[in-house]
């Protein structure tokens, strides 16, 4: 199963032109090898330099990237938790995604008009938390009308989960986005609802050209509600990833260079989206290929086998695995071998980001 980011936004505050920079950028072109799967969505190469590490110095046949999928969803507007605009197709459409990339406009541009006649990142932000929170009490108020008749039979495991949504659904009501609220003991009693605002956000500010190294007063807005709420905060200039997508590799490194920037917004938007889902990456490197796997933190060494083949799990016998640094220390896997850094593990053991993984198994 792939991990997906919806992209969320008002009308004209660039969703469209990150999303077309992201798809644009082909294997040949640019870092980031891109499939389109329908108009509205794409599977995107996570950025790895621990990957080109492994392929520099092991030379192998072929390498394969970790991927992450972002799906362009249409633009909110107020009221689309009673079917204003898209409304209805738009909450369809991000109940399925599993974390949120919420592009705020922070740029003045008299061509592209603003759906509310002026900037205001702390309004913009504020009707599309709305909206979500509002669609989520919709939801919640249905659930709680369905379980409290059934609740009636005295079942001591629906009373429980009646008083679970009803506390949740007073701090909706409160306007809290539920991400921060919920504990973690009662998530298992809303899972099967998909509420929008329990999903991980970072809120990515789209600047204008001048302010890709200052930040303008509306970026420092965004990052105080950012921290505020304790979610992720990226900045990109949609205008310069436009033009990065038409160029090659080593034209946008110099690109970048010339504009005193180290890596792409895009490359922050990817790793941030990574990091939201809670995803790490582990490695199978040989002769033949070298490869990242995405896995959820947390994930057993039999679990991590699994993601290979289902036999490999079935018959998991060991794992044996080097730590990323101590390959980069020591760039050779025989000598690692031969000096006794490579450790046994069990099916138990946690496998950490970075982890260089051969499993033994019998089938």
């Amino acid at each position: 199963m792939g991990f997906n980011c919806g992209i969320v936004g008002l009308p004209n505050v660039g969703k469209s032109t990150l999303f077309n920079a992201l798809t644009k950028a082909k294997a040949e072109s640019a870092n980031y090898p891109f499939c389109t799967i329908d108009p509205n969505i794409g599977i995107v190469n996570v950025p790895d330099e621990r990957v080109d590490f492994l392929v520099e110095h092991i030379k192998p046949k072929s390498v394969v990237y970790t991927t992450i999928e972002f799906v362009d969803i249409a633009g909110l507007v107020k009221g689309a938790s009673k079917g204003e605009g898209l409304g209805n197709k738009f909450l369809t459409h991000i109940r399925q995604v599993d974390a949120i990339a919420h592009i705020v406009r922070c740029f003045e541009d008299s061509n592209i008009t603003h759906v509310d006649g002026n900037i205001d990142p702390e309004r913009d932000i504020e009707v599309i938390n709305t909206e979500l929170l509002l669609a989520d009490l919709e939801v919640l108020e249905r659930a709680i009308n369905r379980i409290s008749k059934a609740a009636k039979s005295g079942d001591k495991e629906l009373k429980e989960k009646l008083s679970v949504l009803e506390k949740i659904y007073q701090k909706a009501s409160d306007g809290v986005m539920l991400r921060n609220v919920v504990e973690k003991d009662d998530l298992k009693y809303i899972s099967d609802l998909s509420l929008i605002s329990v999903k991980p956000v970072m809120y990515v500010a789209n600047v204008d050209e001048e302010s890709i190294i200052e930040d303008n007063e509306y970026v420092e807005k965004v990052k105080n509600i950012a921290q505020k709420e304790g979610a992720a905060f990226v900045k990109i200039s949609g205008k310069i990833e436009s033009e990065l997508a038409e160029l090659s590799k080593d034209e946008a490194k110099e690109f970048l260079n010339e504009l005193g920037v180290e890596k792409s917004g895009l490359e922050s938007l990817i790793v941030s989206g990574y990091q939201l889902l809670d995803l790490i990456t582990f490695f199978t490197a040989g002769e033949k290929e070298v490869k990242a796997w995405t896995i959820k933190g947390g994930t057993t060494a039999k679990e991590a086998a699994g993601k290979i083949h289902s036999d490999i799990e079935r018959g998991f016998i060991r794992a044996e695995v080097i730590d990323f640094e101590t390959f980069r220390a020591i760039k050779s896997m025989t000598k690692i071998k031969e000096l006794g850094k490579m450790r046994l593990e069990g099916k138990e053991y946690i496998v950490k980001d970075g982890d260089i993984i051969y499993f033994r198994f019998n089938v």
